[in-house]
């Protein structure tokens, strides 16, 4: 009994000791050690796994571009808060102009025909002076011999990561990297996601990729089949005429034809730097085991370095102490100073020291730990969030409140994407149709569609208002978008006091009426029209279906919705059977191509396994594409644009649906923030007021201490009897005792 009651002191003092070791102006549950959260470190979080690719020319998922980007310098980029979006340079000193070249070499002018250009050649200079990260791949020796080159048997014993590797070094960046780079993109060692587009624009780049392979082939002779471990394939030698370091700040790339767009490709990290020694030192035996590689731990000349690397745990960005700093921007968009956007003008970046991503399986434990300030972003390369938390806080008034007290900052733009609903050009009731006069009844069916599907309706109820609706397929952000008036489409709206407003249902059932369907049926057969809508598995619950035949029966139009499987769709899509359905698309790049080439005729995808989903076919909108995509940006090219958006409006082949808001969600700690999809190094923006970030954690995260001496009360009650108990069987037994000795005296006398 004695020692149950010291027992239960104790856990009394220990719960009170642990308790009072926290000071009121520590934060509890915090992930991290204390005082981490007045350091100037930026807190975000990844989910499922580590980011799988982290060697440029593999890297096309989204989680890892918070990485890639910031780590590695293509030569262009986009400028931080301007929109439309603006290229700008990276590690190119300017923007090249192309020169054009025709078919024997002679020089054309920059206005010459696009069918007459053979090539197009960029002569791009590269800043002098760029130094790369401090890394073990540069180290040297006194004799000027690399350190870690080649290793001995042992040399890779107790490294497991690359700051195990003690010294390290650094040199400038040459053009020659960034041919290296591009030669990589062909190698049968990486995987490429781009090679095959590159082999198709860049002059010989096909027929250098079958050479490599040869080569590779070669160097594998005699290897067992699945060892990793293999002979460097050192791609300074040979080469291709289509990439060329003219000297060590002077890259020449050449282009088949005339490709405005290349540019774009440029901002990607597929074109980033990469340092032969880098894939000499990685290339060496063990390294693969160890699971060192450029997929694991880069070698860059941006911003910040990989500092620490947890597989799906945590990984950390530093400073790169070699980076030459950028200054902020002093321009942007209308709104971005009142914003407070402009405020570091001119100031050298980055701003922060450390960036850390911490692993979190589970959203609902992400976003509280965001809202107990532990994360400054929920995740950075990530739109949703941010438009999350808006829904959340239109739906309660309690979350609205929370948000605001918080401070959170909740900006949203329209993200450089589409979803729309296609009709099948290839289908014989909604599609283009055989003759002049059914081609005529099909495109006014499909206008009455566009007019009966109440996209405002739908946005509001079924994306939370959090999308804006699209009047043809060029998205805001993108040069061609017209907004406003001029872009409206006249065929799904009216005009009234300059704002869009959607045809009545009224002017749906005379179009439908005029396309041969009567009060939803057919005038020749009686039959009643029944339209199928084809649903990939997931894709909708049955609200929205429910949705959709309430409002086409307002015309007396039938629904029928086919859902299957994503392969199953998949497979109709390709053979091009379905009829109507539901397609989203997501930039790769900003410009007006970029969506309408999914109209452009030759890209059809039931024909040519194209992205042409709707298989649409308009011989005056294939010419102006044709046109239009040898045109450098500027007035001519929009007019163009304008043009076959407005052929698209008229056909129909799409009902455009909306352009989907993307948001950012950012504490008020956090400056310089602002939502993008395009800008993908963000964090050299970015910076944290540390000494606010603490004080709000502790603020909204300090410790409860009245609960202690009720703590105390409920344990002293409880302890009470048994310690009364205890005194008497004491007692007792003390007498007890005393009596049993008196006896046995009496008995030996």
């Amino acid at each position: 009994m004695r020692r149950w009651t010291q027992a239960m002191y104790a856990g009394l003092g220990a719960a009170v000791l642990a308790l009072a070791g926290c000071s009121p102006d520590t934060p509890i549950n915090s992930p991290y050690p204390s005082g981490a959260e007045s350091e100037n470190t930026l807190y975000s979080a990844f989910t499922q796994r580590s980011p799988k690719y982290l060697d440029p020319a593999s890297s096309y998922s989204s989680d890892e571009t918070p990485y890639t980007y910031n780590i590695y310098e293509p030569l262009y980029g986009y400028h931080y808060l301007k929109r439309p979006y603006e290229l700008v340079p990276r590690a190119a000193a300017a923007l090249a102009t192309p020169r054009y070249v025709d078919a024997q070499g002679n020089p054309l002018p920059d206005d010459a025909p696009g069918e007459q250009i053979a090539e197009s050649v960029y002569d791009i200079p590269i800043r002098p002076g760029i130094q790369f990260q401090p890394h073990p791949v540069f180290a040297r020796d006194e004799q000027g011999g690399h350190v870690y080159y080649p290793l001995p048997p042992d040399g890779l014993e107790g490294r497991y990561d690359i700051p195990d590797f003690e010294r390290t070094g650094t040199r400038e960046l040459t053009a020659h990297d960034y041919v290296y780079a591009i030669r990589r993109l062909a190698s049968p060692r990486v995987v490429s996601p781009i090679y095959g587009v590159m082999a198709e624009h860049i002059v010989g780049m096909g027929d250098y990729g079958k050479a490599l392979r040869t080569r590779d082939a070669a160097l594998r002779k005699g290897v067992p089949a699945g060892q990793r471990d293999l002979p460097w394939l050192d791609l300074r030698e040979g080469g291709f005429d289509g990439v060329s370091a003219l000297d060590d700040h002077t890259l020449r790339i050449r282009v088949i034809g005339k490709y405005p767009q290349f540019k774009y490709w440029l901002a990607m990290t597929f074109m980033a730097p990469i340092p032969w020694e880098a894939d000499r030192f990685y290339s060496q035996p063990g390294m693969a085991e160890r699971n060192l590689s450029l997929n694991t731990w880069p070698v860059g000349t941006g911003p910040f370095m990989l500092a620490e690397s947890r597989q799906n745990e945590r990984h950390v960005l530093a400073r790169n102490p070699n980076f030459r700093g950028e200054p902020y921007p002093c321009e942007g968009e209308p709104g971005d100073r009142e914003a407070g956007l402009l405020d570091d003008c001119g100031k050298p970046m980055p701003f922060l020291d450390r960036v850390v991503f911490s692993i979190e399986k589970e959203a609902i434990p992400l976003q509280g730990k965001f809202l107990q300030g532990y994360y400054d972003i929920p995740q950075v390369e990530r739109g949703e969030y941010g438009v999350a938390f808006l829904v959340a806080s239109g739906d309660s008034a309690e979350k609205a409140e929370l948000y605001a007290q918080r401070g959170l900052q909740l900006p949203t733009t329209v993200a450089t994407a589409s979803w729309y609903m296609g009709f099948n050009w290839k289908d014989p009731v909604v599609g283009q149709g055989d003759t002049p006069e059914q081609q005529e009844r099909n495109r006014k069916l499909r206008q009455a569609i566009s007019i009966a599907f109440d996209w405002e309706e739908y946005v509001a109820i079924f994306e939370n208002s959090q999308g804006q609706v699209a009047q043809g397929p060029v998205p805001p952000g993108v040069l061609g978008y017209q907004g406003g008036p001029e872009g409206v489409n006249r065929q799904v709206y009216d005009l009234k006091g300059g704002q869009p407003v959607r045809k009545s249902i009224d002017e749906a059932k005379r179009l439908l009426a005029e396309a041969g369907y009567p009060g939803g049926r057919d005038e020749k057969t009686g039959a009643p029209l029944v339209l199928h809508y084809d649903a990939m598995g997931g894709m909708g619950a049955s609200p929205q279906f429910d949705w959709m035949r309430r409002k086409l029966a307002q015309m007396g139009v039938q629904l029928d919705v086919r859902s299957t499987d994503y392969n199953r769709f998949q497979d109709k899509m390709r053979r091009g059977v379905a009829q109507i359905f539901l397609w989203g698309w997501g930039a790769d790049y900003p410009d007006a191509e970029n969506f309408l080439f999914l109209l452009y005729g030759p890209n059809a995808k039931a024909d040519g396994g194209g992205e042409n989903a709707a298989n649409y076919r308009s011989p005056e909108f294939d010419a102006l594409f044709e046109q239009m995509r040898f045109l450098d940006d500027g007035p001519e090219k929009e007019a163009v644009i304008h043009k076959m958006v407005a052929i698209t409006q008229r056909d129909a082949p799409w009902m455009f649906g909306y352009f989907p808001k993307s948001g950012g969600a950012y504490h008020q700690w956090v400056g310089n923030a602002k939502p993008t999809q395009m800008v993908r190094n963000t964090l050299q923006f970015m910076k944290v007021d540390p000494a606010l970030r603490a004080q709000r954690t502790a603020e909204w995260n300090s410790p409860v201490w009245w609960p202690l001496p009720l703590l105390a009360l409920l344990l002293a009650l409880a302890i009470w009897p048994a310690w009364r108990t205890l005194k008497r069987r004491e007692r007792q037994t003390a007498f007890g005792d005393a009596a049993g000795r008196q006896q046995s005296g009496a008995d030996k006398a």
